[in-house]
């Protein structure tokens, strides 16, 4: 892997970030957060017109099929502008079933390009965890129909979007999991508004008897622990490169203000603490961020990439959030104003390093790829020889 980005991806990095700068605004953010869907259907819009949703989708699907790393430099584009757009929503299950969905479900992909199709994804149950191990809700067949029963929690968007991609656990096979297109209008279907940090649109939504025919799965049935698995890695990877674009927007923040702000007749930015400080800010966005690409380019070389994945997400959750808790600092009080705009980064932050999976589970992940475990290990008893 080159970790250098090359010219085509510097100059649709940089387009990205000249589309947002002039478009989305603090301003804006703080207004969308309020709405009722807390999402911008006009920037929505715009992003769509400007062809940034069909980067990386394969060409049947109406894209330009650019690789997957291109797609992790928009969502870091888009963390360090904290666009208030369902992106993450969409385009996790978008690129699922470019890669794994039926004709006729690819061809959905067309209103996504143009903006016209939200979608969301739904992982997390009751429980909260982000493991496929805690995969609680129930999906039956009856018939020619699948009949879903549960509640998910943290559903990102759900109330803008018009098709959720859900992870459900067979009942007839309890080893086996399967993905599966829900209409959000289907009957039997409600949902319940959350108010997290980041004020982004999460729900819980509760299904009752949710009948889809079979034909909304999404690949075979044989292979449905392997797509839910792929799902929860890539949505896992995009948010920690959200997450890293965030970070390195209150560093950016950071080292102008202590350019700037002067204290005993020169700039805070001359003393050693605030170096070092910046210093450890700079290693961490710049870590997140190269983890994140290394992660999304073994999956697009068909490489493993699960530790990848987890070391990118628990380095990420940890560290960025060092960021902007030293970016708040080197503020001052005024740093942790809620209407000081720095406030608005440090709320997503927090929220997206939640999602996704926590540093805790991503590095157990990493743990059992490192440590041999023939067996549990049980305190206080000695093992007789």
């Amino acid at each position: 892997m080159d970790i250098l980005l090359d010219d085509q991806e510097v100059q649709i990095r940089e387009a990205a970030a000249e589309f947002l700068e002039g478009e989305c605004t603090p301003a804006l953010v703080r207004k969308v957060e309020t709405d009722a869907l807390q999402y911008s259907p006009e920037l929505w819009s715009k992003f769509a017109e400007n062809g940034w949703l069909q980067l990386c989708l394969s060409n049947k699907a109406g894209g330009e099929a650019l690789p997957l790393p291109y797609l992790g430099l928009l969502f870091e584009v888009a963390g360090y502008h904290i666009a208030p757009i369902p992106l993450h929503a969409t385009m996790v299950p978008a690129m699922i079933i470019d890669r794994y969905g039926s004709p006729e479900q690819i061809s959905m992909l067309q209103a996504v390009i143009a903006g016209d199709l939200i979608m969301s994804h739904a992982v997390v149950d009751q429980t909260g965890r982000w493991s496929t191990d805690a995969i609680a809700l129930q999906g039956r067949i009856e018939g020619n129909e699948l009949v879903l029963n549960g509640v998910k929690t943290f559903v990102g968007s759900y109330r803008a979007s018009q098709q959720c991609m859900v992870i459900y656990r067979d009942a007839s096979a309890p080893d086996q999991l399967g993905v599966v297109l829900v209409p959000t209008d289907t009957k039997g279907l409600s949902s319940e508004a959350l108010i997290s940090m980041a004020k982004d649109g999460e729900s819980n939504v509760r299904f009752k008897d949710v009948r889809v025919p079979l034909s909304a799965r999404i690949g075979h049935v044989q292979s449905g622990n392997l797509i839910a698995r792929e799902l929860m890695d890539l949505s896992s990877v995009l948010y920690a490169s959200m997450i890293a674009g965030a970070a390195r927007r209150t560093l950016d923040m950071a080292v102008a203000h202590a350019k700037q702000r002067e204290a005993f007749g020169q700039p805070i930015g001359a003393f050693q603490a605030i170096q070092h400080m910046c210093a450890n800010m700079m290693n961490a966005t710049d870590g997140t961020m190269m983890l994140s690409r290394e992660a999304l380019w073994r999956m697009q070389e068909n490489l493993p990439y699960q530790v990848n994945v987890a070391q990118a997400k628990s380095f990420g959750n940890e560290q960025c959030m060092m960021v902007v808790r030293s970016a708040q600092q080197i503020h001052g009080g005024m740093g942790f104003i809620r209407d000081f705009d720095l406030n608005l980064w440090y709320r997503r932050v927090s929220s997206w390093s939640l999602r996704g999976g926590t540093a805790a589970e991503h590095r157990k992940t990493i743990a059992a790829a490192l440590i041999d475990q023939p067996q549990k290990v049980r305190i206080g008893v000695i093992p007789t020889t």
